[in-house]
């Protein structure tokens, strides 16, 4: 696998729920893929044709919520390593 690929857009997706089912039958619809195996990456194509607002919700609370965890990591870290120099100097 590449870096930035994510090996999951290829799967195909089984028909097993009914928003599911009712999903890859309306991405089938519109593509029509040859082997009729409907992928992530189809029905991510799709949504984000006919519904962007859905696709923008979630990528923005996805880029928020790993700022805010790249913030917690870093007030956790920062202490860390400012304790470790402190005793480092203490016993130079």
């Amino acid at each position: 696998m590449k870096i930035n690929e994510n090996s999951n857009l290829n799967k195909s997706v089984e028909k097993n729920g009914e928003l599911k089912r009712l999903l890859v039958d309306y991405t089938g619809n519109k593509l029509n893929p040859k082997d009729e195996n409907v992928t992530i990456d189809m029905l991510i194509e799709v949504v984000s044709k006919d519904f962007p607002e859905l696709i923008l919700v979630l990528a923005e609370e996805n880029y928020i919520r790993g700022y805010q965890q790249a913030l917690d990591d870093v007030s956790k870290i920062l202490p860390e390593q400012k304790r470790k120099r402190e005793k480092e100097f203490l016993t130079e």
